[in-house]
């Protein structure tokens, strides 16, 4: 998959994918699906993505791996990092002036919810890149969702999104590491012009979710059809599918010409055990916070911008994640302990490395070029 894309780049955009895909490590794993047991959760709606198992048959291999000993060990995690003092003026970013992810979980301990606002990575991400507002709202959406799936994860755990389809974006890439406050992506073109989302993205091609970690023999790897081509919507179907997750979410972008005015999203989960009045209180809750964005959205003419209208009204993660838990007594779980940034583990060794494995050709081109 990689070699025929590459073949077909310029010889600078070669070296550049290279770089990173050999700084991301093997993509040979045992493919996955999370085992513990999940209960219907809401019906998908235009805007927030809520998906519950489909039982539809993915790209997967099954894999047991000890779903009660892990049930334990993940609610234990959780419930030692709730902040006991119930405290969120600590976590207080007027105008998200800041980029910051929270998350906070339900009194009864059965919902999760992660929110973040990450509009400075976000134009971060368009600098470096040169990217225009089409392929900068698809690195935006796609960096989001990473984000808020590796919440949780170990310092040493890295998250890797591909998405390849068959749109002129020629596919984008996002890896996480450091727990969330890590960060690296690009797009196959980031000059692209303005476009809807899912033409240039495209609606046919897969999702590929790496998981790795220092200690583990492989990584484990999911895989999932691309089906709608606007990133939240298919990472979250990799999530129903692939991980067997009841989950929420959504993510999106809002933009100025080249300059992000807003950025974020959120991951809602529902853990082992939750009990049905929650579910139904959490259902009645994202109504309710669809019908504040579409409120939103009206003034501000922005379509299926769930939630970055609200993140552009002032609405901080903080309060997001309170309108999601209305009368679920949230319990706040802490924010990142900074602000993600860009972070690239390349250096001259590496570099050198890869033209090594370049025809003469090509480097003889980039030579020439002075690229």
């Amino acid at each position: 998959m990689y070699i025929i894309a590459i073949r077909t780049m310029k010889p600078i955009t070669t070296l550049i994918s290279f770089l990173f895909m050999c700084s991301m490590g093997s993509q040979n794993g045992v493919n996955f699906v999370h085992s513990f047991a999940t209960t219907s959760m809401l019906e998908s709606h235009s805007y927030s993505v809520l998906r519950k198992p489909s039982g539809k048959k993915s790209n997967t291999i099954h894999k047991n791996s000890g779903s009660s000993n892990n049930i334990i060990r993940m609610n234990s995690a959780i419930s030692s990092s709730i902040d006991e003092d119930n405290d969120t003026t600590k976590y207080e970013n007027p105008n998200n002036i800041d980029d910051q992810v929270f998350s906070a979980i339900s009194g009864d301990g059965g919902i999760k919810v992660t929110v973040a606002t990450l509009r400075n990575l976000v134009n971060e991400l368009m600098i470096q890149h040169n990217m225009f507002a089409t392929p900068g709202d698809a690195l935006g959406r796609l960096v989001t969702c990473s984000i808020l799936m590796a919440n949780g994860m170990q310092d040493e755990q890295q998250l890797q999104i591909t998405i390849n389809a068959d749109g002129p974006l020629r596919g984008a890439v996002s890896v996480i590491t450091g727990g969330g406050r890590f960060v690296k992506g690009y797009v196959g073109s980031p000059q692209l012009g303005n476009m809807p989302l899912p033409e240039a993205i495209g609606t046919k091609g897969a999702v590929q979710v790496v998981k790795n970690h220092p200690s583990w023999p492989n990584p484990y790897n999911g895989i999932t059809a691309v089906e709608y081509g606007d990133m939240d919507r298919d990472i979250g179907q990799y999530l129903a599918e692939s991980e067997q997750k009841s989950c929420a979410l959504a993510a999106a972008t809002t933009f100025n010409e080249i300059l992000c005015t807003s950025a974020g999203g959120y991951l809602v989960e529902q853990l082992p055990g939750v009990e049905d009045e929650t579910i139904a209180q959490i259902e009645k809750n994202l109504a309710a916070l669809v019908e504040l964005n579409e409120k939103d959205q009206k003034e501000l003419q922005n379509n299926n911008k769930m939630p970055a209208n609200l993140l552009l009204q002032g609405k901080t993660p903080v309060d997001i994640a309170q309108i999601i838990l209305k009368d679920l007594d949230m319990k706040p779980l802490g924010q990142l302990s900074s602000p993600p940034v860009l972070k690239c583990q390349c250096t001259n060794e590496r570099l050198l490395r890869a033209l090594r494995l370049l025809p003469k050709e090509e480097v003889d081109d980039l030579l020439e070029k002075e690229e």
